[in-house]
């Protein structure tokens, strides 16, 4: 269920400095034609391997959703994001994996791909009911895997204050699946 109290305005892209831009920028670069013919690929490994970049953007990413428990970060490339968040801002991080991959008691969530299905886990016992967690992941394409793991959060009984990646692929109309899924404001540090 959508917090109800949460704000469904996208964050201002003006609220986000020009250094953050800059780090992502400079640490990102792009492949066409990969995975797939027409496909063009943006890799952030640079901006994880830089650590100035790494924690600009990590504090950005948490920066402005209040008061939090912690951050939840989705396999995998959300785990470099949503630890070096967590540690950057004194909060725990609470890792969303693909099924399979926790022993013990599990909570799941399956979601739609164009190419078939997939599933998330979480220990349901990793937080108390009613933490206040923040999403991070590095893209937000057509928003399948974010609203998934929203859904994820909510079962747990956790509350999502807020949703946040480092780049949104704007034609891939992924925020509208998001909008779909929580009232939760959703924050994306670089539109392209």
């Amino acid at each position: 269920m959508p917090d109800q109290n949460a704000s469904a305005a996208p964050v201002s892209p003006a609220a986000v400095s020009p250094a953050v831009v800059e780090a992502i920028r400079s640490g990102m670069t792009e492949t066409p034609d990969f995975p797939s013919e027409g496909i063009l690929f943006r890799d952030l490994s640079g901006l994880f391997a830089d650590a100035d970049g790494l924690r600009t953007v990590a504090a950005a990413l948490v920066e402005g959703f209040g008061p939090l428990d912690a951050v939840a970060g989705v396999e995998a490339r959300g785990f470099v994001l949503g630890a070096a968040a967590a540690v950057a801002t004194g909060h725990g991080m609470l890792a969303v994996r693909k099924a399979g991959k926790l022993p013990g008691e599990v909570l799941n969530e399956s979601y739609a791909l164009e190419y078939g299905s997939a599933s998330l886990e979480v220990h349901p016992s990793t937080l108390p009911v009613g933490a206040r967690v923040v999403i991070v992941d590095d893209v937000l394409a057509t928003g399948g895997t974010l609203a998934a793991t929203i859904r994820l959060m909510e079962r747990a009984g956790w509350n999502v204050v807020g949703v946040a990646v480092v780049l949104e692929l704007e034609a891939l109309g992924g925020r509208a699946a998001l909008a779909a899924a929580t009232a939760a404001p959703v924050k994306a540090l670089l539109a392209l």
